[in-house]
């Protein structure tokens, strides 16, 4: 769980208390917890919310927001590195050939 690790860290460097960043997030304690755990997965809504919080970039966080969420769909798949290498020349190919910009791969992420 990166982005869970992430937000802890960045809590606990603050010394906040979980209550205080549900209410910037408007959810409740528990809610929060269980995300802080990675027993729930934050909503992509909150990323932006995150960033400006803790002055950081966005990305930072939208890039370990999402290998949590690819990790989880294929973390016991025998042939989840392959899947990986697969996924990574598609993006290199549209790329190249002008079909896919970042923006695009987040936008469909959202989904």
């Amino acid at each position: 769980m990166l982005f869970s690790s992430k937000i802890k860290k960045l809590r606990e460097e603050k010394k906040l208390l979980q209550r205080q960043l549900a209410t910037v997030l408007d959810i409740d304690t528990p809610s929060y917890s269980k995300i802080e755990r990675g027993d729930k997965k934050a909503k992509r809504e909150h990323l932006p919310i995150l960033a400006t919080y803790f002055n950081i970039e966005e990305q930072e966080l939208l890039v370990l927001w999402l290998a949590d969420a690819v990790y989880a769909i294929i973390d016991k798949e025998e042939c989840s590195e392959e899947v990986i290498e697969v996924v990574k020349n598609q993006i290199k190919s549209h790329r190249k050939n002008g079909k896919i910009k970042c923006e695009e791969i987040i936008g469909t992420a959202n989904n």
